[in-house]
This record gives C-alpha cells, sequence and structure tokens, in this order.
C-alpha cells in the first residue's frame, strides 16, 4: 500500500487549492531551475534510471523515448507534444491531473523539454474535456504571470512556451501521428512511420510525444531521485501509478497506487469490494477497453503491472483503466458495444480496419441476439487475426483484441446463447 508521503499527486480529489499557490504549498514549482541546471544528460539518465515507462497505454521506457532526440539541433526547431487526448472508454485519469493538480503537468513540460532541446511544448487536449480545458489554461496563465513560462521560464536561463490546444472529439487523434496531423491542421489520420517523431514529427520537426501523466511524474522523480521511483514495483515496472477504476465495484475511483499491487488489495482497499461480493466477478479489463478482457476468477490473483497482465493472463495494463464487470453484465453485449465503438472511430486509412471493424461489430450484433452459427465464432477470430498486425496504428488491434478476449474466455457463453436461440425456433431446424 502507498504512503501518502509518496504519492506524487497530491491533489487528485481537488480537495486543496489547485491554484499556482496550493501547488506551490504542496511542493511543486520548488528550485525547478535547479533540476534543469543538472543539465539534459543528467536528466535523460535520471529518468531511465527511474524505469518509468510510458503511461498512455504502450509503457515504452521514457527516458529511453528522450534520448532518441537529437543532440544537436540541425537548424529545425524541437517539440514537446503531450497526449491529452484521452478518449479510451473508461480511462479517466489525466482529466484528474488536468482538472486538479495541473501545475504537475506544466512543470514536467518544461523540464522535459528543456531535455530534448525543445523551446515549445503542444498540450492536445481531448475535444469533450471543457472544464480541463478552462482549469489547464487558467495554471499556464498563472505560470506566465509568474514568470515560471515564457523568458528565462522560472529562473532557468530556458525561453519556454506552452500552447494548449483543443481537438475536436476524433479517437483515433490519440495515436501519436494522428495527433501530429490534427496539430498541424489536417485530417487525424496516422502516417506511416519511419519516420519516427523524433526524426521528422510536427511540422518535419524533431518531436516527442509523451502522455500526461508520464510528464506530470517527473519533477517529483528528479526531485526524490530515479532509484525512490525505482523502488516501486516489480523490476521493468516501476514507480506509482494511476488506476481509474470503474464498473460493478461499490466506490468506483482514481487512486495512485504502487505498480505491481495485487488486483484484490486495489479493490478492497480503495474501492470497497466487488458489488455483490467476489463471487459475483464475471470480467475484468484490466487497461482501457482496448485490451483483452479477464475471467473474474484468474483476476483475484493478479499483479497489476504490465509484464504479469500480459505475459500471464494475456492481456494488458494499457492506461491502468480498471473495468469491473460482474454476473448481472450481458458480456458479449458488452464487447459489442466496445466494437461499435471503433468502427465508429476507424479513420477508415486502412482496408483491414476501416471494413474488418464494420465487419466484426455485425456479426458480433448477431452473437449477442445468439442469430449466428457456432462456426461463424471461429471466423470471427479469423478476422480478427486478420485485421490485428496489419494497420498503419494500433486501432486494429484495439478493435481485435476485446473480441479475442471474448472468444478466448467465453466461448461457452456465445455457444450457449446460439444453442438456446435455435432451441426456441423449431421451424429453424426442420427448414434445413
Amino acid at each position: 500500500m502507498l504512503k501518502d508521503q509518496d504519492r506524487i499527486f497530491t491533489n487528485i480529489y481537488g480537495m486543496h487549492d489547485r491554484t499556482l499557490k496550493g501547488a506551490q504549498a504542496r511542493g511543486h514549482w520548488d528550485g525547478t531551475a535547479k533540476l534543469i541546471q543538472q543539465g539534459r544528460d543528467a536528466i535523460i539518465d535520471t529518468m531511465k534510471a527511474s524505469g518509468l515507462r510510458g503511461r498512455g497505454g504502450a509503457g515504452f521506457p521514457t527516458g529511453l523515448k528522450w534520448s532518441f532526440m537529437p543532440k544537436e539541433s540541425d537548424g529545425r526547431p524541437a517539440y514537446l507534444v503531450i497526449n491529452a487526448d484521452e478518449s479510451e472508454p473508461g480511462t479517466c485519469k489525466d482529466r484528474e491531473i488536468m482538472r486538479h493538480d495541473p501545475h504537475t503537468l506544466i512543470e514536467g513540460a518544461l523540464i522535459a523539454s528543456f531535455a530534448m532541446n525543445a523551446h515549445t511544448c503542444y498540450i492536445y487536449l481531448r475535444g469533450e474535456y471543457i472544464r480541463e480545458r478552462e482549469a489547464l489554461q487558467a495554471a499556464i496563465d498563472e505560470a506566465y504571470d509568474a514568470g515560471l513560462l515564457g523568458k528565462n521560464a522560472a529562473g532557468s536561463g530556458w525561453d519556454f512556451d506552452v500552447f494548449l490546444h483543443h481537438g475536436a472529439g476524433a479517437y483515433i487523434c490519440g495515436e501519436e501521428t494522428a495527433l501530429i496531423e490534427s496539430l498541424e491542421g489536417k485530417k487525424g489520420m496516422p502516417r506511416m512511420k519511419p519516420p519516427f517523431p523524433a526524426g521528422a514529427g510536427l511540422y518535419g520537426c524533431p518531436t516527442t510525444v509523451n502522455n500526461v501523466e508520464s510528464i506530470a511524474v517527473v519533477p517529483t522523480i528528479l526531485r526524490r531521485g530515479g532509484e525512490w521511483f525505482a523502488s516501486f514495483g516489480r523490476p521493468n515496472n516501476a514507480g506509482t501509478k494511476l488506476f481509474a477504476i470503474s464498473g460493478h465495484v461499490n466506490n468506483p475511483c482514481v487512486v495512485e497506487e504502487a505498480m505491481s499491487i495485487s488486483f484484490e488489495e486495489l479493490i478492497e482497499k480503495h474501492c470497497g469490494g466487488i458489488r455483490g461480493g467476489w463471487d459475483n466477478l464475471l470480467a475484468v479489463i484490466p487497461g482501457g477497453s482496448s485490451v483483452p478482457c479477464v475471467r473474474g476468477e484468474n483476476m483475484r490473483d493478479a499483479t497489476m503491472d504490465f509484464d504479469y497482465l500480459r505475459n500471464d493472463l494475456g492481456s494488458g495494463l494499457g492506461t491502468a483503466a480498471v473495468i469491473v464487470m460482474d454476473k448481472q453484465t450481458d458480456i458479449i453485449k458488452a464487447i459489442w458495444r466496445l466494437s461499435k465503438f471503433y468502427k465508429h472511430e476507424s479513420c477508415g486509412q486502412c482496408t483491414p480496419c476501416r471494413e474488418g471493424t464494420g465487419w466484426m461489430m455485425r456479426v458480433m450484433e448477431r452473437l449477442v441476439e445468439g442469430n449466428a452459427d457456432p462456426e461463424e465464432i471461429d471466423m470471427l477470430w479469423d478476422v480478427t487475426k486478420q485485421v490485428e498486425g496489419h494497420t498503419i496504428c494500433a486501432l486494429g488491434d484495439a478493435a481485435a483484441w476485446p473480441i479475442q478476449g471474448l472468444i478466448r474466455n467465453f466461448r461457452d457463453e456465445i455457444e450457449g446463447r446460439i444453442k438456446a436461440k435455435k432451441s426456441r425456433r423449431p421451424g429453424v431446424m426442420a427448414a434445413e
């Protein structure tokens, strides 16, 4: 269990003052210039030592990502882009940072941009986040007024500007290259890689795209040291993490906990247990809607980190948006609803995703009603395999994985529904 003094986000519930004065009272913006004076290499080395992996879902080592940026400028400017387009169903952690603790993000942006030789940072904010935009913009304005942004930001000798860019509510713009396209004023459609953003990103210049939480934890890691952060969680799964738990628990919440906490402890300590008790747990989606669901009985002892969920349960930590479903849930219908979402949000650039998401949704529709043949389950599985890994971005995978999880874990339920429907249609059997 994480102790209060080890929490990075001290105002995640908005109980305290979120203004600059309140943030400074809680230890933010304290000696920021000193942190920057350590120099680029020292900052990146600390980030590598901390073991921080990207908090946006993919879990790529943050320090390593920063080190891909060119050491010397070739005349082009460099950019930091913060991905605040939090549109994955079930995910609601970054909005709490922006609403209640925005200065952690702004200070992190300054330090991270300095480490990557960037004088400019863009925060790309999800279209539906109106109040978050107001809170974040107010915090940015305060930081400018106090001399923490702009020329000689925070007295560090580094000139630095932050711009808040409001999206228009497209899920695909959460993919880093589609986000860059959208920032440039074009349609939000993913780009082919290479070139990677660190070589040619925003306006063809070196760019790093990081998640809100990945950037907001940076100042605290530098103040307390990489070893401190690495002391939480199992090796390769370091640090503290915001978990957003929703669904059939007694108290849904967003909570900061140590990585590698057990699922049972997370639910019992912070959510007051499963609705109707542990015997009523049907399934859990442990990392936002794009990772496969896991049967409830396999989740109880699960370790909540990247490697355990992927290697032992065939799922993933993703954004750590934990969606809990009890036995009153129609699991087939729940997964159909997700496939409907991915069909709606596909940008249509890649044929497997454009055609496949609609096809998968329509088959799922029939499975919900039981109006399918048992052979179609395997056919659906095959189609998910043809979509997965054959698209420019990961939206194809995100559409395929929930359905794969359903078939892998709840095939008996799908078959049972088809049988039940057939037995209620005696005329159909005779006609065949």
